[in-house]
């Protein structure tokens, strides 16, 4: 782990926290190109595959996995969508997106499915793992080497050092407070009571409630299982909600003419999502790099978390194989400027979708304009071709 490149050993990246989407797509990379990482993680291997995430995988993501030949579970056992809808008192407006813009679809494949493979391919690449160990600081990362001290599930302190680090431990990882950026945030002051069900979806696509109460949101995931959002009081306990209290909720927010009831079932999984975004820059230190959530906190409305980790970790990967293998920095060097261009524009449209699918929160003198102008949105996704053509581009890319 100490040495760079050597005769008969792999190059060496460095220690990189966080076993999620961005860390394990980047150390599958490097891996894959004879770069040696180390990837640590706080939790245990099992919870980190248990642990139920978002599912939407974007064409470029999508594209970026296969490449890198960690799409066979995706393959075998994802599906596509094409579509969408939304339900309000105005109507439905069911949106093919396949047949607009672009024309491009999501792959659909739960989190925890593809963090399980990616964790799987990545131990067989040769690479290592050491789960229930904590990063507690991060030192040097504008000399040569790096380090990353921790502490195993046993107590013991370990040192990590390397050429690089890749921050991949989220938003309140370590990792952002080593980096001296400027943080663009907002609380958008919205709370959703996140539900998944053991039931089947009550239709192939995802449908936004909007509704003078609250959103609320129908995401299937796979034929037994359909992840649920209702927007609620931030001082709501989630435990306090009965099951009969939920699907009647979502049955009145989800409601319309025409459309086949919920199919209920037990509630498996309950938590509460405060909707906040942030935006880091810039995204490196030194030779200290951020992927995923450590780079930008964005809301679930447009499913974007995942898909700007994944790219992001392409793009990192690829400059630090230069500088690893050729002593080329330059892409390095460029990274927060590369990358901070696509996480504004999904920020962009995460935040326009909040305004889309959620009633003015708070008593303020301008809610009812917001309203108006939330209406007018809805309108123009039901009648502008124009509309939806970039609603379907910026919906499936970044």
């Amino acid at each position: 782990m100490a040495r760079a490149s050597g005769d008969e050993r792999p190059d060496c990246c460095g220690a990189r926290p966080g076993a999620g989407p961005a860390g394990l797509v980047l150390a599958n990379i490097l891996q894959a190109a004879g770069v040696e990482s180390i990837v640590l993680e706080r939790r245990g291997r099992v919870q980190v595959e248990q642990r139920a995430r978002a599912g939407f995988l974007a064409p470029d993501s999508v594209a970026i996995l296969r490449e890198h030949g960690l799409a066979a579970g995706l393959d075998a056992r994802g599906h596509t969508h094409d579509r969408c809808e939304f339900r309000s008192a105005a109507g439905r407006i069911d949106l093919r997106y396949s047949e607009l813009g672009g024309g491009r679809i999501h792959t659909v494949y739960p989190q925890q499915a593809l963090v399980t493979d990616l964790i799987a391919e990545y131990l067989s690449r040769g690479g290592t793992v050491h789960f229930d160990t904590a990063v507690e600081r991060i030192e040097g990362v504008h000399g040569d080497r790096p380090a990353v001290v921790a502490r195993d599930g046993e107590g013991r302190e370990l040192r990590f050092t390397g050429d690089y680090l890749a921050g991949c431990d989220g938003a309140r990882g370590i990792s952002r407070t080593v980096v001296p950026a400027r943080v663009a945030s907002c609380d958008h002051g919205i709370t959703w009571l996140a539900l998944l069900a053991q039931a089947p979806p009550a239709a192939e696509s995802v449908i936004y409630g909007v509704h003078a109460r609250g959103f609320a949101g129908h995401m299937p995931r796979t034929a037994e299982v359909t992840r649920y959002y209702l927007q609620c009081d931030p001082s709501t306990d989630p435990e306090q909600w009965s099951e009969q209290q939920i699907w009647s909720e979502l049955a009145r927010r989800l409601d319309a003419p025409g459309t086949p009831a919920l199919i209920t079932g037990p509630i498996i999984e309950r938590g509460l999502v405060r909707l906040r975004s942030q935006i880091l820059d810039p995204i490196q230190a030194g030779r200290l790099f951020l992927v995923g959530d450590a780079v930008t906190s964005i809301s679930p409305s447009a499913a974007k978390g995942a898909n700007l980790a994944i790219t992001g970790a392409e793009l990192l990967a690829h400059g630090l194989i230069d500088a690893v293998r050729r002593g080329d920095e330059t892409a390095l060097q460029r990274y927060s400027r590369q990358h901070l261009p696509r996480i504004r524009r999904a920020q962009e449209f995460s935040h326009w979708m909040i305004d889309l699918l959620h009633p003015p929160v708070g008593t303020g003198p301008d809610n009812a304009y917001r309203s108006e102008l939330q209406q007018a949105r809805l309108h123009n996704l039901a009648v502008s071709t124009a509309h939806q053509d970039v609603f379907a581009d910026n919906y499936v890319g970044i």
